[in-house]
């Protein structure tokens, strides 16, 4: 039982790693979770450092093994089974559901969220205050990332600016949240613009189904991102379903709020920027989790969360 508890010694805020794996079979090996490839005809198993891992995305030709999931629950690893490259999520399990004996997550942060959700007008003010919460990680990303602003993505950019700017008039200006998504929609969209013109996708268009790097890399991105913004959620106890701007008919749409947190900030310029360099998949996957440290995304969404629900409870 202690070795059980050790898997959980690191929070997950602080926790590394997410792992996208494809062809191989996920086991449990000298009580170590470990993924089996086959290569040039020898089997290799390489460890999976479970207790510093928040998701795992299991990808065409996978398979895992009882005593695995077992372990990964034990870790308070989320595991999601997803298409090639990591997208589309097709179906992502709470592992830790499985073994409800160890269930010890906080209650104070859904009691704070359900206090202002079934209030329509509260509700809003909470995702206002989400939108708010974006522009200002956007701004301190763009304002500080030296790696963006070698490619020209400047915080105090007068197209950024201005972008940021209209987006505050029209959040705060918002009578409901069909207003909100409209300034979320234009507000990206400016972003797209933005950052196709300085690396030269000319005559970009936002297509979830486009076959360019572009596009690819933004649905790819977003998954990751979905990843971090379910572990938040999850680890702070706050079912999925209460959304305060996504998802009138998706259960699991609190998920893509919280996700919009570090979407724009992170993953939109670095799919544009791994589009135009020509990377590879896998290098724009290692691009935004070496993003994701670097400014702490997964430290933010769990700030954010739990000073929404906060402000939210006292409304």
């Amino acid at each position: 039982m202690d070795q059980l508890s050790d898997l959980k010694a690191i929070l997950h805020s602080k926790r590394a790693n997410i792992y996208y794996l494809e062809k191989c079979r996920v086991m449990q090996k000298d009580g170590r979770v470990v993924y089996l490839t086959d290569e040039t005809n020898e089997k290799q198993y390489w460890n999976i450092p479970i207790a510093n891992t928040t998701v795992i995305l299991l990808g065409m030709g996978t398979s895992i093994t009882q005593s695995a999931v077992r372990m990964l629950a034990s870790a308070g690893v989320l595991i999601g089974f997803s298409g090639s490259g990591g997208t589309p999520l097709i179906a992502a399990g709470e592992v830790e559901w499985l073994s409800p004996q160890s269930e010890y997550r906080p209650t104070e942060y859904v009691q704070n969220w359900l206090a202002f959700w079934f209030d329509g007008n509260k509700r809003l003010a909470v995702a206002k205050r989400l939108q708010q919460l974006r522009l200002d990680y956007l701004q301190q990303v763009w304002g500080r990332d030296r790696d963006l602003q070698a490619h020209g993505l400047y915080a105090d950019d007068a197209d950024v600016e201005r972008a940021l700017s209209n987006a505050k008039t029209k959040i705060a200006q918002s009578a409901s949240v069909t207003d909100l998504l409209t300034a979320e929609a234009q507000l990206t969209k400016n972003l797209y613009k933005i950052a196709a013109n300085l690396t030269r996708h000319d005559g970009f268009t936002r297509d979830h189904a486009g076959e360019d790097d572009a596009n690819a890399f933004l649905n790819h991105g977003n998954y990751l991102a979905y990843g971090l913004a379910a572990t938040t959620l999850w680890v702070l106890g706050i079912p999925h379903g209460f959304a305060v701007m996504h998802g009138k008919t998706r259960r699991g749409a609190l998920v893509f709020d919280v996700a919009d947190l570090v979407k724009d900030a992170l993953i939109l310029p670095w799919a544009f920027i791994c589009a135009s360099e020509k990377m590879n998949e896998q290098e724009f996957r290692q691009q935004c989790l070496q993003s994701f440290a670097e400014h702490k995304a997964l430290d933010f969404m769990f700030e954010a969360v739990k000073t929404l629900s906060e402000e939210g409870s006292r409304l």
